[in-house]
């Protein structure tokens, strides 16, 4: 029994492929399938849905809960405290990773165990974190016992279920995130560059300067971003480990309460659509930025 003849390489097919192929489409581009109907079902259709409902005219007009929202000081200031809280712990996450994966970024004995120290909190979660918080910042806690005996103070120190409180918890578990970013983008840069500077008569300063941070430019903005956007999303720091209805109000328990305790599900869309608006302008600065400081491609293809 003869096979069927192959029709694979017929010229019709062939003519096909080519046509699709001038177009950048191909059969491998069919893999993307899945994962665009994944996308599709679980990010864009909701995005479109809560924006559609944010627009909904509950309030004598399309955009009545946008104007309501900004018209209460109350729920208006959501947008100022949650950049408060996010901007200054996303700056100090990716300054404080910057140093340590400077350093880290060669072979040394004890790296891997340094490492894994550095990236514990990415394991411990949002409670656990606050949690650890409150036993040690608290008004019992170690901290403000160890100073209460030792007499430098009088009364407890509040670092806890205020500002403080939900700062320290975003910088605790946004900074592994960070430093793992920032030591991938320092090992795609190419030592030879620094050292090659250094035969000039380059100091460790000038390296750094002239070398090192123009080319991690585009991974410290990639970094910040990421960073922000983790941060500026908080809320259960937020509620455990500060002031939820006072300094910590952000604008995700605003969202939170429009949604679950009013249930006034247009104003809790129009709250996140806001979310996104406001975490689009940081990012689109901050890429801006990256483009006016440097235009290349980082030495090593990873930045």
């Amino acid at each position: 029994m003869t096979a069927p003849p192959d029709t694979s390489g017929s010229p019709v097919r062939v003519a096909l492929r080519h046509r699709l192929a001038e177009r950048g489409v191909d059969r491998q581009l069919l893999l993307l399938a899945p994962a665009a109907l994944f996308v599709t079902v679980l990010f864009v259709y909701p995005f479109l849905y809560g924006v559609g409902l944010s627009f909904q005219p509950t309030r004598g007009g399309t955009f009545g809960a946008y104007r309501e929202f900004f018209a209460d000081p109350y729920q208006r200031d959501t947008i100022w405290t949650t950049l408060r809280l996010s901007l200054p712990a996303a700056l100090l996450n990716v300054a404080a990773s910057v140093p340590i994966a400077y350093r880290m970024r060669g072979r040394f004995r004890g790296k891997r165990l340094l490492t894994t120290v550095l990236v514990v909190p990415i394991t411990l979660g949002t409670v656990l974190t606050a949690q650890g918080l409150l036993n040690f910042l608290g008004p019992t806690g170690w901290f403000n016992r160890t100073l209460l005996t030792s007499g430098l103070i009088d009364e407890p120190v509040r670092l806890t279920y205020n500002y403080w409180g939900v700062f320290f918890s975003l910088v605790i578990t946004g900074f592994p995130f960070a430093f793992l970013l920032v030591l991938s983008y320092l090992s795609g840069i190419d030592p030879a560059l620094e050292r090659a500077a250094a035969t000039l008569g380059a100091g460790w300063a000038q390296r750094f300067r002239r070398i090192t941070l123009p080319l991690l430019a585009p991974g410290l903005a990639t970094t910040f971003c990421l960073t922000f956007v983790l941060a500026f999303s908080v809320f259960p720091s937020a509620v455990l480990v500060g002031d939820p209805a006072g300094d910590t109000r952000v604008i995700s328990i605003a969202a939170y309460e429009a949604a679950y305790l009013r249930y006034d599900y247009p104003m809790a869309a129009a709250i996140a659509v806001l979310m996104g608006l406001v975490e689009l302008l940081v990012i689109a600065a901050v890429l801006g930025w990256r483009s006016l400081l440097y235009t290349g491609s980082t030495a090593g293809g990873k930045g």
